[in-house]
């Protein structure tokens, strides 16, 4: 959507404080129904309704910033960090942990505790919630140390997806790697990324994951990346990659579906 476009027809309001950057879509929903954010001077109820570039939006009585420029990062995210602005259990945070130098970010997906590797962050909250979803078809690639026996023709058989305990996951593409004392290293490569999908399609094959790295996710790779280091994604690289997305300023193509896993950063 160009700017001209925004101006006469409007974006949804969660979503137009999404790409301020304020938190995702689904948590800008949630603010509305809480009656925090207000439009013109009054306290909006519902989610269901469009804005321009005209209308005044408050968030906690803050006038909402201006959209930035849609930005991207590269995080290698260390073992035992916490994918939110905020853990109930006081466990170290991801956002805890990024230089105080970057602005308010949101993470595109999450990766649980114990796993490490690329986690991609973004100042663009609707961005975010479209490139996380599998609609939009991106691979995640993962290195796994298991522990247990298994042979190739067991994980080929992933290929065709599997169904675990009610939930159905997609085809997966397994290769083992090699054989190492009591654990097996195996390559895994999928486009859905269920919750700790992973570990539970393993786990129901008889092997139990003690190490797991996300290597990349669609076309952005973890690389040399040490861990805990962050380094933004190239102007050029991400119009080369995401292309239309970018046309407008913090602005994303609208997703067909999903929900989203996002948090925001704040201040300290």
């Amino acid at each position: 959507m160009t700017e001209d476009a925004t101006e006469t027809k409007g974006e949804r309001i969660a979503k137009r404080i999404a790409r301020a950057g304020i938190c995702s879509r689904r948590d800008a929903e949630r603010m509305i129904e809480a009656g925090r954010v207000k439009l013109n001077g009054k306290v909006l109820d519902t989610p269901a309704v469009v804005v321009t570039a005209k209308d005044k939006i408050q968030v906690d009585g803050t006038p909402l910033p201006d959209a930035d420029t849609t930005r991207l990062w590269r995080y290698h995210k260390p073992s035992g960090l916490v994918t939110s602005h905020k853990d109930p259990e006081g466990r170290p945070t991801v956002f805890q942990k990024l230089p105080p130098e970057l602005p308010r970010l949101i993470s595109i997906g999450r990766l649980d505790l114990n796993t490490e590797g690329l986690l991609l962050l973004t100042n663009d909250g609707a961005l975010a919630r479209e490139l996380e979803l599998p609609a939009t078809g991106w691979v995640r690639r993962y290195k796994v140390r298991a522990h247990g026996k298994i042979e190739q023709p067991a994980l080929d058989q992933l290929k065709k997806g599997i169904e675990i305990d009610g939930v159905r996951y997609g085809n997966i593409d397994a290769r083992l790697d090699k054989v190492q004392g009591g654990n097996v290293w195996i390559s895994m490569s999928l486009r859905e990324g269920k919750n700790r999908e992973v570990k539970r399609v393993l786990e129901h094959l008889g092997l139990q994951v003690n190490r797991l790295i996300r290597l990349s996710y669609g076309p952005f790779q973890l690389g040399d990346l040490q861990r805990g280091e962050v380094k933004e994604v190239p102007r050029r690289t991400l119009r080369e990659q995401l292309g239309s997305r970018l046309e407008t300023p913090g602005a994303a193509r609208p997703a067909k579906s999903g929900k989203p896993h996002a948090h925001r950063r704040r201040k300290s």
